[in-house]
């Protein structure tokens, strides 16, 4: 099988789009492939954070990726920094990489932008991700339009490293999720919903109060006619509420226009929060066993980082020779 790696960061509870652009084809992979999914709590670092709140929010992510459906009897889950490799790796990529490449990110560019001081590792955070995927001779990462730049970095450094050092490192590709659901923020629909909390009336949590998701839902932005059809460009609102009830329910958004064609938009939005709400349940059933056993979920992710471990350690040894370091005892 090949091998697949992906990483989320801590911070932020997992919302629905979330979900459904990209967890739920992890749960799909990991039947497939050797995946490697890892909470990267060392890219957390880049921005200011309470330490023991950091601690939690690391476990909460492990907590909910089991929920969603990792197993890790099939698929390793694990902590970044609990491979101490990870930063390793990164200096060598770093020492691979130019300041120019560096320089050229937009993600750096949007993040910095604005700023008095910026930290150095928010400019080499897309050599530690390079390292993340190097570390693991991965083939393939799945990845969406906003990360395609850092996997394409990570393909030039391997690339370069192996004309420099010979054949050491796996050349990774991008792997494009299947077409799903492009959920928006439901009180900005021209905007991706977020797991920030910019716009928390926007968003739908995955662990939020049934209530909350509701009322969320029934208080989405649509326009005023009052015509149900699926137009994203005309008609955002009311085609967000057709794509995040046709996700849910396995359909396609413009059955699901058609189903409620002139239903009216009270009823569309009574449907979808019922619709999410059921769908949701037994992710937050699964959540709430897993946050009464955290003993559990810790074993899970050290058993994690010893299987990852035993990859990387193997890495390490092959890069450390072509880069010219001195093995520990001569």
């Amino acid at each position: 099988m090949d091998r697949v790696f992906s990483g989320i960061q801590p911070t932020g509870a997992l919302q629905l789009g979330n979900y459904l652009g990209a967890v739920r084809f992890w749960v799909d992979d990991q039947h497939h492939s050797d995946a490697f999914f890892c909470v990267v709590d060392l890219h957390a670092l880049t921005l200011d954070h309470d330490p023991a709140e950091l601690r939690a929010a690391t476990l909460r992510k492990a907590q909910e990726l089991l929920a969603c459906g990792l197993d890790p009897d099939i698929c390793t889950l694990f902590v970044q920094s609990h491979v101490p490799a990870h930063t390793e790796l990164s200096w060598l990529v770093e020492c691979t990489t130019s300041f120019g490449e560096l320089r050229r990110m937009t993600q750096f560019k949007d993040k910095s932008h604005g700023q008095e001081a910026v930290r150095a590792g928010l400019f080499t955070y897309p050599c530690l991700m390079a390292a993340d995927i190097l570390l693991y001779d991965t083939d393939r990462v799945p990845v969406g339009d906003d990360q395609r730049q850092h996997l394409e970095l990570a393909r030039d450094v391997a690339i370069r490293f192996n004309h420099r050092c010979g054949d050491t490192l796996v050349v990774p590709e991008a792997s494009i999720p299947p077409v799903g659901a492009r959920v928006m923020d439901l009180q900005d629909p021209t905007a991706k919903m977020s797991k920030s909390a910019d716009s928390p009336q926007g968003t739908i949590r995955l662990l939020d109060d049934p209530k909350a998701i509701t009322k969320r839902i029934k208080s989405a932005v649509t326009d005023s006619d009052n015509e149900i059809r699926f137009d994203p460009t005309t008609k955002p609102g009311v085609s967000n509420l057709l794509q995040i009830l046709g996700a849910v329910t396995e359909r396609s958004a413009e059955d699901v226009a058609a189903e409620y064609d002139g239903s009216g938009y009270g009823a569309l939005k009574t449907a979808v929060a019922d619709a999410v709400v059921e769908f949701v349940r037994p992710l937050q059933e699964r959540y709430a066993e897993l946050e009464s056993d955290p003993a559990e979920v810790a074993r899970i992710l050290e058993v994690g980082a010893d299987r990852a471990q035993a990859i990387a350690a193997k890495v390490m040894v092959r890069v450390r020779n072509a880069v010219g370091l001195l093995p520990r005892g001569g």
